[in-house]
C-alpha cells in the first residue's frame, strides 16, 4: 500500500515537486493544455535531433507511400501528443471520475460488454499509442483490470504509478512477475491490457511489421491459449484542440490462437498496424521498434537518414 509518510527524506523532494507540478497542471481546462503540449512538443522536436530522427525513419519505412514532408508532419504531431500525454498525466491520475467519463466517448464497447456478459477472459491487445494509460484506466473502473509495469529505481516513481494507475481498480503486475501469477489473474475473469508491441530483443520472433522484420514478442497466443481468453484489439486516440479522448474496440479475433505461433504473431502484428494506420502520429514512433536486426542486417538506425531530416 502507498504511504506518502515513507517518502518524506529531502531527496525525494525533486519528485514531489514534479508530482505536485503535474497535479496542479491538471486543474486546467484540456485545451489549454493542449495549447501548452503543442508549444512544448513542437520545441523538443526542434531541440532533440535524435528522436526526431528515430521517429521520421520509422514513418519514413512504414509509410513510404507519404512525402518526406508528411513523415515530418507526422513526426512532429507525435511529438506534441507526446508532450500533451505527458502533460495530461496529473488528469489521467488525479481527475474525478465524472470528470473523465465527460472526456472519454468509446466506439466498438459493445465487444467488450458481450464478452463480459458471457463470462469469457478477455485480453485487449492495446499497442503504444500514445495516450493508452487513458483507455485502460477507464475501462478498470468498470471491472479490475490487469495491466504490466515494469519497476524503475526509484521506489516513490514505482508506489505512485501503481497507486494512480490503480485507482478505480487496476492490477499491476511486474513485467518480471512469474507467468503463473498473470494467468491465474486472467483465469479468475481480469481482463488484461497488453501492449506487446516493443522491440523485444534476442527473445522475440521476427515478423514483418509494416512489412519490415520486426523481432516481437510472441506472447499473445500463449496468453490466450493457457488463458483461455479471447482477444479484442483496442486503441485510445487523442482529440483535437484537447476534446478528450476515444477509445476504439474492434471485434474479437477469430480463429485465434492458431496452432502455429509465428503465424499467430504475424497475424497480431497486422491487427496492430491497422489500428495505427488509422491515425498514424497518434502511435508512440520514438521508440526504436526496429533495434534488433536479423543476422546478417546492419543498424535500422545508424547512418540511413535521408536529406529529409535535415
Amino acid at each position: 500500500m502507498f504511504t506518502p509518510s515513507d517518502y518524506l527524506h529531502p531527496k525525494y523532494w525533486p519528485s514531489w515537486f514534479g508530482f505536485g507540478l503535474l497535479r496542479a497542471v491538471s486543474w486546467l481546462p484540456l485545451p489549454v493544455i493542449a495549447i501548452i503540449g503543442n508549444i512544448l512538443g513542437t520545441l523538443v522536436f526542434v531541440l532533440m535531433k535524435s528522436r526526431r530522427n528515430i521517429a521520421i525513419r520509422n514513418l519514413s519505412a512504414c509509410f513510404p507511400e507519404l512525402t518526406p514532408q508528411q513523415h515530418q508532419q507526422k513526426a512532429k504531431r507525435c511529438f506534441q501528443l507526446v508532450a500533451i500525454t505527458t502533460l495530461n498525466m496529473g488528469v489521467n491520475w488525479w481527475a474525478s471520475p465524472d470528470r473523465l467519463e465527460r472526456l472519454v466517448s468509446y466506439e466498438g464497447k459493445e465487444h467488450y460488454d458481450k464478452a463480459i456478459d458471457e463470462g469469457r477472459n478477455i485480453i485487449l491487445l492495446a499497442p503504444h499509442a500514445i495516450a493508452l494509460e487513458m483507455g485502460g484506466l477507464l475501462l478498470s473502473r468498470e471491472r479490475d483490470m490487469i495491466t504490466m509495469y515494469q519497476a524503475t529505481r526509484k521506489p516513490l516513481l514505482n508506489d505512485m504509478v501503481k497507486d494512480r494507475r490503480g485507482r478505480f481498480g487496476g492490477i499491476l503486475v511486474e513485467r518480471r512477475a512469474p507467468l503463473r501469477s498473470l494467468l491465474k489473474l486472467i483465469k479468475a475473469g481480469n481482463p488484461f491490457y497488453y501492449l506487446p508491441d516493443q522491440d523485444a530483443g534476442d527473445k522475440g520472433l521476427f515478423v514483418p511489421f509494416f512489412g519490415i522484420q520486426a523481432s516481437t514478442f510472441p506472447m499473445l497466443s500463449k496468453f490466450a491459449k493457457l488463458g483461455n481468453a479471447v482477444v479484442l484489439p483496442c486503441f485510445t486516440h487523442i482529440l483535437p484542440k484537447g476534446a478528450g479522448w476515444h477509445v476504439m474496440i474492434g471485434e474479437p479475433l477469430e480463429n485465434f490462437p492458431d496452432q502455429d505461433e509465428l503465424a499467430d504473431t504475424r497475424r497480431m502484428n497486422e491487427v496492430i498496424e491497422s489500428m495505427i494506420s488509422k491515425a498514424p502520429e497518434q502511435y508512440f514512433w520514438v521508440h526504436k521498434r526496429f533495434k534488433t536486426r536479423p543476422d546478417g542486417e546492419t543498424d535500422f538506425y545508424r547512418d540511413q537518414y535521408s536529406s529529409e531530416l535535415e
